[in-house]
């Protein structure tokens, strides 16, 4: 079987997913799976297309680098133990950030590699994994052309006006703007909503890829017009573990008042808050929905009251809303969550129908409902793929 490899590389996880390229590229992949516990015990647990689970330990050593080697070099035997006629024929990779220097894929070598080091500081805690993940290929499959994709590029066709802070234009210039993230997410339920909502696709509609990370985007004419997020991931949409937007003057007050410092501030905003730090229970909404916990019920109420305060912004930039969508694992599967915003959102002309959402259909406006709404899951890994075999003529 010849195949294209998608990774994608956490600090101490490592996704991967294998696409079959013949006699066309697959939709969903034949193996896909996972390493976890990088740096601590790491794991192996993989699931192929006819639903066979698979789950082994991992031994990794020495450094963080070499440890993601290791985890590759186990993947890599693994997969050829359980796929003698396996083939990878390519790599595609995400990477978080592209800046404003790439706004489409790019096949990747260490002179691209290097100018993606540059965006190091936009994203530290995604960036340095999703860049040691391609060097790490290249030094165990040499011979395979890999293809960066960027959770970014998506959003280059917003207007400057959507991309700027009120900032001094020197600090402007020095790439301090609004980028936005989950490109490849949006890319690919975009792609899909012409045979979802119809003509209604190419006016303003709003997506929201809810999940551990949340965010928002309104597009026009099937491109971005404006996101939630910004220049990090942090911004927008209240998220599992992160605050989602938040007063400055807050972060002042806490170094001034607490004496923290950026590493106690980055723990609190990625790693302490949003539906963990609200609820004190957890940040699986799977949970805290089923929790009597009035914490609980707090927590999720403030997740879908940013959603619908965020909702309210983007249909102004869209102008209008044609069309409401939700995707990622919570915006997939919690039809408590979409029944809360579209209550709140009813003003738009948002309403549902109760059964089609509890049913998880794929639409689940009502009949009076002046929006279409929908619920369309993504699937990054497989945008990814397809990026991959385009741009390198497969």
């Amino acid at each position: 079987m010849k195949a294209i490899l998608v990774l994608n590389a956490g600090s101490s996880s490592l996704k991967f997913a294998l696409f079959a390229t013949e006699p066309a590229l697959a939709e969903q992949p034949a193996l896909a799976g996972q390493i976890e516990g990088i740096g601590a015990t790491p794991e192996l647990s993989a699931r192929d297309a006819a639903g066979k689970r698979y789950q082994e330990p991992v031994t990794t050593t020495g450094e963080q680098a070499e440890q993601h080697r290791d985890a590759l070099t186990h993947l890599f035997r693994w997969l050829a133990a359980h796929n003698p006629d396996l083939e990878i024929v390519a790599a595609g990779h995400r990477v978080v950030h592209g800046g404003e220097r790439y706004s489409a894929p790019v096949r990747l070598s260490e002179a691209v590699l290097r100018e993606l080091d540059e965006f190091v500081p936009l994203a530290p805690l995604h960036q340095p994994h999703n860049l040691r993940a391609v060097r790490a290929v290249a030094a165990l499959l040499p011979e395979i052309p890999q293809v960066g994709c960027f959770d970014t590029a998506f959003h280059r066709t917003q207007p400057a006006l959507a991309q700027a802070f009120a900032l001094p234009r020197a600090i402007s210039a020095e790439g301090v703007k609004r980028y936005g993230f989950h490109g490849l997410s949006y890319d690919y339920v975009a792609r899909q909503l012409p045979e979802v909502v119809g003509e209604r696709a190419s006016g303003a509609v709003v997506i929201a890829h809810l999940g551990n990370g949340a965010s928002m985007c309104a597009l026009r004419d099937g491109k971005s017009v404006a996101s939630t997020m910004g220049f990090t991931a942090v911004e927008g949409l209240m998220m599992g573990t992160r605050t989602g937007s938040l007063d400055p003057g807050v972060l002042l007050y806490l170094m001034e008042q607490k004496g923290m410092d950026a590493k106690a501030l980055t723990k609190l905003l990625y790693k302490e808050s949003g539906l963990l730090g609200v609820s004190g229970i957890s940040q699986d909404m799977r949970t805290l929905l089923a929790s009597p916990a009035p914490e609980a019920k707090e927590a999720v109420d403030l997740f879908c009251y940013r959603i619908a305060r965020e909702l309210g912004s983007l249909a102004a930039a869209a102008g209008g809303l044609d069309a409401l969508v939700f995707t990622g694992g919570i915006g997939e599967h919690a039809a408590p969550v979409r029944a809360k915003v579209a209550e709140m959102a009813a003003w738009l002309g948002v309403d549902i129908d109760v059964s089609a959402n509890d049913a998880q259909q794929l639409r689940i406006d009502s009949a009076d409902s002046r929006v279409a709404v929908a619920v369309v899951p993504t699937n990054e890994e497989g945008m990814i793929a397809r990026y991959t075999m385009e741009l390198l003529g497969r």
